[in-house]
């Protein structure tokens, strides 16, 4: 079945209609900000400005591993920033990341602040800081790296477009949803090949690259992402999911993905994260200090 209707793009576009849909009205074709507001600051040296999305997942469990792993100087404040009620388009969010996108990292641990934005660079800068899980040179780095960008790489054919068109497009598009799933699908294969070769995508090793690709295809193989585990059947991909519930199982991991959290049951979510102690039960799901 096609669709019935047909649309012939005019010689010279312009946004003077809604384009509808779930993020409709934070869509627009400029960037900067709409509006005067200072960004919050912790008592620790990094400050992340973000949500619990996959994108944002990627950074708090990064964090997260460095605290496991003994690094206190990645102490950290998270704060919430709601992208549904426009606050990535702030004065102050905007002068961190000037793309307007979660997450934005702002390190003030030296005496000038410095802003990462993108969260593949802020895995590598969060990596290197710390030296901890990227290699340092040869094959191992080169490895990691690749699947880093791989993964920033086919985001927006996850996220953006099936994504989009499957979840939140007000009209189903066959098209479109055929063409983001069958690149989806194809992205899994890559993947559930890969790991049928080691257990992790750089090897032998968790790195920097698992914790970018995990919150995306991790949560899609689990039927968490767009509902759409059966639409993709993605039980096929086994070695997918053995990966992705090893990773599930590390407290470091579990812990991230909390962070910013503001869907699911209360306990999953923690809107900000200032202190280890608010990972606390007694504290899950309530602390909102925005």
């Amino acid at each position: 079945m096609h669709d019935s209707t047909s649309y012939t793009p005019p010689k010279i576009w312009s946004a003077n209609k809604e384009s509808g849909g779930r993020f409709a009205n934070i869509n627009r074709p400029t960037a900067g900000p709409t509006h005067e507001k200072e960004l919050p600051v912790g008592r620790h040296p990094l400050q992340l400005y973000s949500l619990g999305t996959p994108n944002g997942v990627k950074v708090t469990v990064m964090l997260e591993e460095l605290l496991a792993a003994g690094h206190t100087g990645a102490e950290y404040d998270a704060w919430l920033i709601r992208i549904s009620e426009g606050q990535q388009f702030g004065t102050g969010f905007v002068s961190v990341n000037p793309n307007s996108k979660i997450p934005a990292l702002l390190d003030r641990s030296g005496p000038t602040p410095i802003r990462v934005f993108e969260s593949g660079a802020i895995l590598i800068y969060l990596a290197e800081k710390f030296g901890a899980f990227l290699p340092a040179s040869g094959a191992k780095r080169a490895e990691c790296l690749s699947w880093l960008f791989w993964q920033m790489g086919s985001a927006p054919f996850l996220g953006g477009g099936f994504g989009h068109f499957y979840a939140y497009a007000p009209i189903k598009i066959e098209y479109a949803i055929d063409r983001y799933a069958m690149e989806v699908k194809r992205q899994l294969d890559v993947l559930d090949r890969r790991l049928a070769e080691s257990p992790y995508l750089a090897g032998d090793e968790y790195t920097i690259a698992d914790m970018a690709v995990w919150p995306w295809y991790g949560t899609l193989v689990k039927g968490q992402l767009y509902e759409a585990g059966e639409f993709l059947q993605v039980q096929a991909y086994t070695n997918v999911l053995r990966w992705t519930n090893q990773i599930a199982q590390r407290p470091a991991a579990q812990r991230g993905r909390r962070v910013n959290r503001v869907v699911g049951e209360p306990s999953s979510q923690l809107h900000e994260r200032h202190d280890a102690g608010d990972f606390d039960t007694r504290t899950q799901g309530q602390l909102v200090k925005s």
